[in-house]
């Protein structure tokens, strides 16, 4: 689906005309930058490829300093392909967040933020056991269980245990746009999205 790349701001709040405090994320989407144009005729399929996110010339190399002189943009830190475009675009145009209306549905994904090394009950909602009595010892957020002993005599691979949790791309669908601020390319939709504060993310319709 068509869409832009944006960099999350933080989150807020804002009152409907019922009064309801509505919570909210602000994002900074695009502008973005047409950096290559897919077609069916050479690439088999139709796509736009974006750049977003201007970055020093030094952190580039001559590969990409050349791919993004074709399109007359300095080089970007984030490069993304979306399809389902509609209308003639060509290198160099911007693409800005009035691709976007109020009021309608989006999809946001990014990736989330890592938490380390969680146990059960953080990682996977385990309730942890009930009595905390008789003689009970430092096994309230214990996992328990992870297999019989003779047979299968092995732990069966997917168990839920304890392990890194987080830093994972998420996708949060159907979030309503509630308001979109051309002039400062910001677009404020319902709801929370993954990652943290100037993390990437990407918004399709």
């Amino acid at each position: 689906m068509s869409g832009l790349i944006g960099r999350k701001v933080g989150m807020t709040s804002l009152f409907d005309e019922n009064g309801k405090n509505i919570p909210c994320t602000v994002i900074e989407a695009g502008p973005c930058v047409v950096t290559q144009v897919r077609t069916e005729e050479v690439d088999g399929y139709n796509a736009l490829q974006l750049g977003f996110d201007d970055k020093k010339a030094k952190s580039s190399n001559k590969a990409l300093d050349g791919h993004f002189k074709k399109a007359g943009t300095s080089a970007k830190r984030k490069v993304i392909e979306f399809q389902g475009f509609e209308g003639e675009y060509k290198l160099g145009d911007s693409i800005t967040v009035e691709h976007f209306a109020e009021g309608e549905f989006v999809d946001v994904s990014g990736v989330s933020k890592g938490k380390g090394f969680q146990g059960v009950v953080k990682r996977h909602g385990f309730a942890g056991v009930g009595q905390a009595t008789h003689g009970q010892h430092n096994r309230l957020r214990a996992p328990g269980s992870i297999g019989a002993a003779s047979y299968p005599a092995r732990v069966f691979k997917g168990m839920r245990m304890a392990g890194r949790m987080g830093g994972d791309k998420v996708k949060v669908q159907n979030l309503r746009v509630l308001k979109v601020v051309a002039d400062k390319n910001l677009i404020v939709v319902k709801g929370a999205i993954p990652g943290h504060k100037n993390s990437y993310v990407t918004i399709e319709k």
